[in-house]
């Protein structure tokens, strides 16, 4: 009996192990396709639904909001979450980054956006959006900051690992993806399963960036215990604070969320830059318009990186 209990056991375990491993994109990513705001417009900017290509030809989806004001202004890319569609960042972005140039994309699945989710591709592609950014002639490249929510947490790090951002804002951030699932698959070997990892422990210390970081005051997502991990590492840690009222869903719309992270921003960007640009920006070349569904769009290709401008 006691070895038939065992070898039960044993296939089950086999037979979970499996599963979880067959499933783990399912687990790591939850791809929201329909738009949490459906015609989004930001108060304070020109809003333009863009489309940029990845590096293999993927279209990507999402929207550019630049300031009213004239001359480069400072730029903020915003990652999102694992089930986050970002049009929503579209109509909060008065709030959240006044006075600055604002690049919201939905990751490869979500959203608008072809492909399937994969930590190397959010990683690529993210460095990619940086560097169309910072080519844009009313960007500012020195000033330009990366802010990350829950899953992109992980991937603000790793971009600004990579390269030269001014600021990092962190919202709800862990230390890895990999350690949060060995504590939830604690009989699993999950470390030999698991493919998209997001360490953003191991990054960590090599950011450079003023780094603020945003905990939820009840978090049952991301506990404040794999917060801890990341923030003892981070080396560049200028703030580390827990928004009253706040749930791991609720904390980016929140007023007191917004009105922090605006805050941050608008100080680190009105400090001198040190800081030389490491490359040149080109002039953004003229937009060509054409009609496209009876709708007046602008289209022009960049670099193999392609920009649809939609309304104003």
């Amino acid at each position: 009996m006691a070895a038939g209990i065992t070898g039960f056991a044993s296939v089950l375990w086999l037979g979970l192990t499996a599963a979880v491993a067959a499933s783990q994109r399912k687990l790591v990513f939850n791809p929201t396709i329909e738009r949490e705001v459906k015609s989004p417009r930001s108060s304070g900017h020109r809003t333009r639904q863009i489309v940029l290509r990845g590096s293999d030809g993927t279209r990507l989806s999402g929207w550019l909001m630049t300031p009213q004001v004239q001359g480069p202004r400072p730029a903020v890319i915003y990652f999102g979450g694992r089930s986050e569609e970002v049009s929503w960042v579209v109509r909060d972005a008065g709030k959240l980054f006044p006075n600055m140039t604002v690049l919201a994309m939905n990751y490869r699945g979500y959203g608008e956006s072809h492909g399937e989710p994969a930590e190397n591709f959010m990683i690529e592609d993210g460095c990619r959006f940086y560097d169309w950014l910072a080519a844009r002639g009313m960007v500012d490249a020195r000033r330009i900051a990366v802010v990350g929510r829950s899953l992109g947490s992980g991937v603000a790090v790793q971009v600004a690992k990579q390269r030269p951002v001014h600021s990092v804002v962190l919202i709800t951030p862990y230390d890895s993806i990999l350690a949060i699932a060995k504590r939830r698959f604690r009989v699993m070997p999950i470390e030999y399963m698991l493919r998209h990892r997001f360490e953003s422990i191991k990054y960590a210390p090599s950011l450079t960036a003023p780094t603020y970081v945003l905990r939820a005051a009840e978090d049952d997502v991301v506990p404040h215990s794999h917060t801890d991990e990341l923030v003892a590492k981070l080396t560049q840690l200028v703030g580390d604070e827990i928004v009253p009222g706040s749930d791991h869903m609720n904390i980016p719309y929140l007023e007191a969320t917004q009105a922090l992270i605006a805050s941050f921003l608008t100080r680190q960007f009105a400090k001198p830059v040190e800081t030389p640009v490491l490359a040149a920006a080109t002039p953004e070349p003229e937009l060509q318009t054409v009609a496209v569904k009876d709708v007046a769009v602008n289209d022009v290709a960049v670099n193999d990186v392609e920009i649809a401008a939609v309304g104003k």
